[in-house]
């Protein structure tokens, strides 16, 4: 962590962020127009590489409507090969530079029937089929209690926030339950039936070991998946990951007007 935290603040000198943000597949756009420092991930000590396609696999320090943010631009994934403590890292990371709040972003397939591809949906709690918690290990009292509270990860107010923006905005967001699964295969039909009937909304393979973390190390945490696809069983068509990205970027303008106008707030 030392070695990681010294790389970064000789790139970023006196910067310090205020704001972390974690841009999902499709999404790493809304990074592109911020002025500041890029540091590819692969170059920072105790960093992984991004290997999904939709992921830049960067970091990216800059003022974002007169905030101090980090930008992950891309993330890596449980499914990728890494352990689940070298994904949540980064938001450890952030911690450490002085990160308070935390927006996480992410693609994801409709659960709920009534949503369709192209659709934001705020994430207001979550369900973790990933078969792992991020927390096991030695704790380390310097970030967060052993045993944290997990019955508000994602900020009320936050979510609030973010509902009243977009209806100022005519946007329709949704606001539902996402489960993350740990991939990287979609869903079975029977295993989206089954996270119908427990109460998701929505489903990804990622997000999850992100908030748990943030909420573990006292950030105020925002979460927003864009609906890129049908989970299956709900429409007849195949899934893909190609088709993820395309949706994911038919509807990044309205996304990063939505995204901006929270900022702006917080």
């Amino acid at each position: 962590m030392q070695d990681t935290i010294e790389y970064i603040t000789a790139k970023i000198k006196d910067f310090k962020p205020e704001l972390g943000i974690i841009l999902g597949s499709g999404l790493g756009d809304f990074a592109d127009n911020v002025d500041g420092v890029r540091v590819k991930y692969q170059d920072i000590p105790g960093f992984e590489k991004s290997t999904v396609a939709g992921h830049k696999g960067q970091l990216v320090f800059g003022r974002v409507e007169g905030k101090n943010a980090v930008i992950m631009q891309g993330r890596y994934h449980y499914y990728e090969g890494y352990h689940i403590s070298r994904i949540v890292y980064p938001v450890k990371v952030m911690k450490k530079l002085g990160v308070k709040t935390l927006i996480i972003t992410n693609a994801a397939g409709s659960v709920n029937k009534k949503y369709t591809a192209g659709d934001l949906m705020v994430i207001k709690d979550h369900i973790n089929l990933m078969g792992v918690n991020p927390l096991i290990g030695e704790n380390d009292s310097s970030l967060g209690d052993r045993f944290p509270d997990m019955s508000e990860i994602y900020k009320k107010s936050l979510i609030d926030k973010t509902l009243d923006k977009a209806k100022e905005l005519h946007m329709p967001v949704w606001k539902g339950v996402y489960a993350a699964m740990s991939g990287p295969s979609y869903e079975t039909p029977a295993e989206i039936n089954m996270l119908r009937i427990m109460g998701a909304d929505a489903v990804g393979m990622s997000t999850v070991p992100e908030a748990l973390v943030a909420n573990y190390c006292g950030m105020e945490v925002l979460g927003i998946s864009c609906i890129t696809n049908s989970a299956a069983g709900v429409h007849p068509s195949r899934l893909s990951h190609a088709e993820v990205v395309e949706t994911a970027a038919k509807v990044k303008e309205s996304f990063k007007k939505l995204l901006v106008s929270v900022i702006r707030e917080i």
